[in-house]
């Protein structure tokens, strides 16, 4: 396992765990046999955690088509960027705006993973038509090729043994068994529609009900607060044996929204119970 003071994203997205991911982890079984998260996202606690064999998924179809560029082909994904990271420094905010139109009409992964890479915070934001509608980060022109190289030539190597599938979360655990662990970072629902899908709270229970008769263990990253908004929804008690509250520093998204600057917590729900905790562990609050 790894520091999450060393991570280094390789793609920016909404909701990423990347300042707790070594807390998160630390929760997890010992011992499993197949590793499945179908929430993905940016990808910090798979890289955290680097099982030997994953799989993972995302409802948002070019997200995982960027995941697959960066495992089988991260240098086509290099040589765009630098080739595109060229013609913003030369030609501005233009190049941008371009790139922005070409994956609105045609969902390119290469185009999110350059938009994510140089829009305002590397926030991915979508509008209700599911159009990426970001701006450009006028004061930070990318991260320099020379730095982005190497970091997806990493996340090439360290994947490899990762499959990735392209649905929502009842396709990519399609194949759970007991013995395998899940991990869960869906879409918050009393949060605003700036996450990419969303997900039906009574078909999410089902679905964790599921998992619980199959004796499937799961940790559910879920609600929260940010600054003095309780984002908290209540599940039922028999959807978790420990109930966790992380602090996630501060929002980057309500700085930039808002121009405020909200602590964040964020709820973390075990179907299980930890295994002896260690001195790190004990920290964590449980409510």
């Amino acid at each position: 396992m790894t520091s999450s003071t060393n991570f280094k994203p390789v793609i920016k997205w909404t909701g990423s765990k990347r300042t707790i991911s070594d807390e998160i982890v630390s929760t997890f079984p010992e011992e499993y046999d197949m590793y499945y998260e179908p929430f993905l996202g940016s990808g910090s606690i798979l890289y955290q955690l680097s099982p030997s064999e994953a799989i993972c998924g995302d409802i948002c179809e070019p997200l995982i088509g960027i995941w697959k560029l960066i495992r089988d082909d991260p240098e086509e994904l290099i040589t765009y960027y630098r080739r595109e990271w060229k013609r913003l420094q030369d030609e501005g905010p233009d190049v941008y705006y371009e790139i922005r139109e070409k994956f609105n009409e045609t969902k390119n992964p290469k185009h999110l993973f350059f938009l994510s890479r140089t829009c305002v915070n590397g926030l991915i934001r979508f509008n209700s038509d599911g159009e990426f509608n970001n701006s450009f980060h006028l004061s930070r022109p990318g991260i320099n090729p020379k730095r982005m190289g190497p970091i997806i030539t990493e996340w090439s190597r360290d994947i490899q043994d990762v499959e990735f599938v392209s649905g929502e979360y009842n396709v990519t655990t399609s194949d759970v068994s007991q013995g395998d662990f899940v991990y869960l970072d869906p879409p918050y629902f009393n949060t605003t529609s700036r996450y990419y899908g969303s997900i039906d709270y009574d078909r999410f229970l089902d679905f964790l009900k599921d998992l619980n008769d199959r004796d499937v263990k799961y940790a559910l990253s879920y609600d929260g607060h940010s600054g003095d908004t309780d984002y908290t929804v209540d599940l039922p008690e028999w959807a978790y044996e420990e109930h966790l509250m992380l602090s996630s520093g501060n929002s980057s998204f309500k700085n930039v929204m808002d121009q405020e600057v909200a602590e964040v917590k964020e709820s973390l729900y075990l179907n299980y119970e930890r295994p002896e905790q260690t001195e790190e562990q004990s920290r964590l609050q449980s409510f």
